[in-house]
């Protein structure tokens, strides 16, 4: 009996500061949630994946209705994103279209994070790094580690007064960066004009092609698919029916997510030419299949054996 008493002491005193260091990382991405959502900011910030390297400036505003926002892209072909709440419209002034989104799911730079963050202990070590330093600004970096190999690991950058993410990269199983956001210049908790967060085409946009992302709760396509194989740790978040093109084509759109990493899965009717197959774009894979009569596309920025496993598993159910 002594012995088993000494060596649970023991066992207990090697996992508390596993679970301390586990619950500041926590209270550093918490901060990092709430920050993105209410605070004030203006800046401009870098965005690297592959060979893709883009300049963007966003300006946020939190107000008793919520959040507002802009984000103008500012390298290559134009656009423009302005989003009031969950409502997205996209401006693409060389084609002179509009697109509007009312239920946007993706989540944009530098709200990364999810709202609720209890699950991600189970999957990822998480652990505070040293202090760093970010576009002016004092960082505390916070690494995510994956316990298996069905996701990558993250590390961010956080401003120390407002809990901001100032940096975030994706790395690999390597631990080489493969997609990252950054600030170059930032301003934090400043007053913003109601007016700064309109859109400078929108005196242009009555004369443009105005597309409607049609997306509804589908339960009877979801009673069709069977997923034969599961991810530990990735749930359905989503299961809708959406309307992309002018020319009323439909997909079942699924979006599985650990918390973190995100996966969505789109069925829909097989092309003629279908290109299949496993394709890397920087931190985004896309794994394409044929199933009878239907297209499974399985995309997300997870490691590509995660989304073959996944994709595989999709089959029709027998009647």
């Amino acid at each position: 009996m002594k012995r088993v008493t000494v060596f649970a002491a023991c066992f207990l005193l090697c996992i508390a500061p596993l679970r301390a260091e586990q619950q500041e990382g926590l209270y550093w991405l918490g901060r990092v949630v709430t920050a993105a959502q209410k605070l004030n900011y203006a800046g401009t910030f870098l965005y690297r994946n592959g060979g893709i390297e883009e300049t963007s400036r966003i300006t946020h505003l939190f107000e008793a209705a919520g959040e507002r926002e802009r984000l103008e892209v500012l390298d290559g072909s134009p656009r423009e994103l302005i989003r009031d709440n969950e409502v997205v419209k996209c401006y693409l002034p060389e084609s002179h279209t509009l697109i509007i989104d009312k239920r946007a799911q993706r989540r944009t730079f530098p709200a990364l994070l999810p709202a609720s963050l209890s699950s991600l202990t189970e999957y990822y070590s998480i652990r505070k790094g040293p202090l760093g330093r970010v576009a002016e600004h004092e960082s505390q970096i916070i690494y995510l580690e994956p316990k298996d190999d069905l996701r990558y690991g993250q590390q961010l950058w956080v401003e120390v007064n407002s809990g901001l993410l100032l940096k975030s990269s994706l790395l690999n199983e390597r631990n080489q960066p493969i997609e990252t956001f950054a600030f170059t210049q930032l301003q934090i908790g400043a007053a913003i004009e109601p007016e700064v967060l309109k859109s400078k085409y929108l005196a242009q946009s009555s004369k443009w092609r105005v597309q409607q992302v049609h997306a509804i709760d589908s339960r009877t396509e979801d009673a069709i698919w069977q997923f034969n194989t599961e991810l530990p740790g990735f749930r359905k978040l989503t299961n809708l029916k959406r309307q992309t093109r002018s020319d009323g084509t439909e997909s079942l759109h699924m979006v599985f997510s650990d918390g973190l990493a995100a996966i969505s899965v789109f069925i829909e009717a097989l092309p003629e030419k279908p290109e299949l197959g496993m394709l890397s774009m920087g931190a985004i894979n896309v794994y394409r299949r044929a199933v009878g009569k239907h297209l499974l596309v399985v995309m997300g920025e997870t490691p590509p054996g995660a989304l073959k496993r996944l994709g595989d598993g999709i089959e029709p159910k027998k009647k």
